[in-house]
């Protein structure tokens, strides 16, 4: 299999496996992703170990060399609240307003993926968790990568 054709089905693989989890999880289907995964002390942790992760990093470190560190920290503390379907409502910058003129290639954007993963391992979030999040981000993809 191609290499574009498998970077096409992970988003789908992801999706459908996350779906599929939901059965073997036993929950309340009325609660939101953003309680599962542990609301807002587990989705801060997330914040502040992807942070971490971003500085600690020589490949994705300068994409955000300049940036006010408090101000993404809440900025994405707030998006990823609001797409896990929690309290907050993100009214910040869109995807494609932030990330144009970055320059941004489909390989910095998977290394950025995986240092998300990495930060949700850290953070005790469960691996269906994590796929559902990740999910619910594939469509910004689209926005963020631009070469």
């Amino acid at each position: 299999m191609s290499k574009v054709r498998f970077m096409l089905l992970i988003p789908i693989l992801l999706l459908c496996w996350s779906c599929s989890s939901h059965s073997l999880l036993d929950r309340d289907s009325n609660q939101t992703l953003f309680n599962r995964i542990g609301g807002q002390p587990v989705l801060e942790k997330l914040v502040n170990n992807l942070v971490k992760n971003i500085g600690q990093d020589d490949v994705i470190f300068h994409f955000f060399a300049d940036s006010n560190v408090t101000r993404f920290k809440d900025n994405l503390y707030i998006h990823l609240c609001s797409v896990a379907d929690g309290p907050c409502h993100y009214g910040g910058d869109s995807m494609v307003d932030i990330h144009t003129g970055m320059n941004i290639r489909e390989g910095d954007f998977n290394h950025l993926v995986e240092l998300m993963i990495t930060a949700m391992e850290s953070s005790g979030i469960a691996y269906p968790l994590q796929n559902e999040l990740l999910s619910r981000l594939v469509p910004l993809r689209n926005e963020i990568i631009k070469i």
